[in-house]
């Protein structure tokens, strides 16, 4: 008779202290900025988003980031045209599919200020971080998890990678994670 016997996946707690710290080493990483449109070296047609405060709110992650950009035209050396900055809160759902981490219910607003070029700005991020946020959490567990590191003489592989949920709590992004790990 053979007995089998399944283990439990694994509860990963990101501190949301390590969260932005993460953000600002892959995210953030054009001196302490995300550029969302344009680089630093159009003066005239540029968005970015820098200083990416993460917590939890209602079972949602909250991001507050300070957002500066401008769409104008460069007339004879001068920019013609909408600009601001202004604070941003973006609240999504972290949801995890085809090896990522994207975002669900996305909602970006101005903390505090109005006005037509804000909301513009808002609706366009709001859209772009729906679609277009993406984290490989599933490549960069193989790469952490099968890295030779202390032992190079064994050769690991990761398989049946899965994480069946994710929660936002007061203090942390919990991410319940199933994997096989084969040692060879």
């Amino acid at each position: 008779m053979a007995l089998s016997r399944c283990a439990a996946a694994v509860e990963l707690h990101i501190q949301f202290g390590a969260l932005e710290r993460m953000l600002a080493e892959q995210v953030f990483s054009q001196e302490g900025r995300r550029y969302v449109h344009g680089s630093k070296t159009n003066k005239c047609n540029f968005a970015y988003l820098e200083k990416p405060q993460v917590r939890g709110e209602g079972g949602r992650l909250r991001m507050k980031a300070r957002f500066t950009g401008r769409t104008a035209w460069n007339v004879v050396g001068q920019c013609v045209g909408l600009g601001d900055a202004f604070d941003v809160v973006i609240t999504a759902l972290p949801v995890y599919q085809n090896g990522a981490i994207s975002l669900q219910a996305v909602k970006v607003a101005s903390d505090g200020k109005s006005g037509y070029y804000i909301r513009r700005v808002c609706e366009a991020m709001q859209a772009s971080l729906a679609k277009e946020f993406k984290y490989p959490l599933e490549a960069e567990a193989q790469k952490l998890l099968e890295a030779a590191g202390a032992q190079p003489g064994y050769k690991r592989d990761v398989r049946k990678f899965a994480v069946p949920d994710i929660r936002v709590t007061n203090d942390a992004l919990v991410l319940q994670v199933d994997f096989e790990l084969t040692v060879k």
